[in-house]
C-alpha cells in the first residue's frame, strides 16, 4: 500500500521530515503566530527555519510518522515563541538597567503589547492544566497552538473525536477560569 504522504512512510529524520511538510509547517508557524504572536518579531518563515535550527540541535531525531513529527514540530513553535516573549519582556523591562518610574502619557506609549501578555498567561495556564490533566493541555496545545483539527489531535493522541472535542470544552473552561 502506498503511503498518503511522503513523510508518511517509516521512521523519518529531521530533514526528510521539514522537506515534505514545508508548506503544512508554514501553517502551523502562521496559526502560531496569529493573534498577538506577531509582536515577537518573528514571522512565519522565521519561525519555521528556527524550529529546524532547534530540532537538528538536538540531534538524531526520526518520528514514526508525519502526524507525530507536525505534533512535536508545534511544541518547538510554542517555545520559540514563548522564549522570544519573554526575552523581549525582559528587555522591556530594563534587564539589568536601572529601573525609573515613568509617569503621564510616556508610561502609556510604552505600555506592553497585550499579545506577547496574552501568549505568556496562556501559557502559564496550559502549565497549569498539565497538572491537572495532561491529555487536555495536548489538545489545547494541538488546536490553540498547533492549529490541528479534532481528527488530527484524535489520531495523534490515539483517541476518538468525541474525547477530544469532550477534552476541548473542559479546557477551555479550566482556561478561562485562569485566565480571569
Amino acid at each position: 500500500m502506498q503511503p498518503k504522504h511522503p513523510a508518511d512512510a517509516g521512521d523519518l529524520a529531521v530533514d526528510a521530515l521539514f522537506a515534505a511538510t514545508y508548506r503544512e509547517l508554514r501553517q502551523l508557524a502562521r496559526s502560531r503566530l496569529r493573534g498577538g504572536g506577531r509582536n515577537t518579531l518573528l514571522d512565519t518563515t522565521a519561525l519555521v527555519h528556527e524550529s529546524y535550527l532547534r530540532l537538528n540541535r538536538s540531534g538524531e531525531l526520526a518520528f514514526p510518522d508525519r502526524t507525530r513529527f507536525l505534533v512535536y514540530a508545534g511544541r518547538v513553535m510554542r517555545s520559540i515563541i514563548i522564549d522570544l516573549v519573554r526575552q523581549r519582556q525582559a528587555e522591556r523591562h530594563g534587564g539589568d538597567a536601572q529601573h525609573v518610574t515613568l509617569t503621564g502619557d510616556v508610561a502609556e506609549r510604552l505600555g506592553v503589547p497585550t499579545g506577547e501578555e496574552q501568549i505568556l498567561r496562556v501559557h502559564e495556564a496550559l502549565l497549569e492544566l498539565e497538572k491537572v490533566d495532561e491529555r487536555m493541555a495536548r489538545v489545547v496545545e494541538m488546536r490553540y497552538f498547533g492549529g490541528m483539527t479534532d481528527a488530527e489531535v484524535a489520531t495523534a493522541l490515539q483517541v476518538t473525536d468525541r474525547t477530544v472535542r469532550r477534552d476541548w470544552q473542559q479546557a477551555r473552561l479550566f482556561l478561562a477560569d485562569a485566565l480571569r
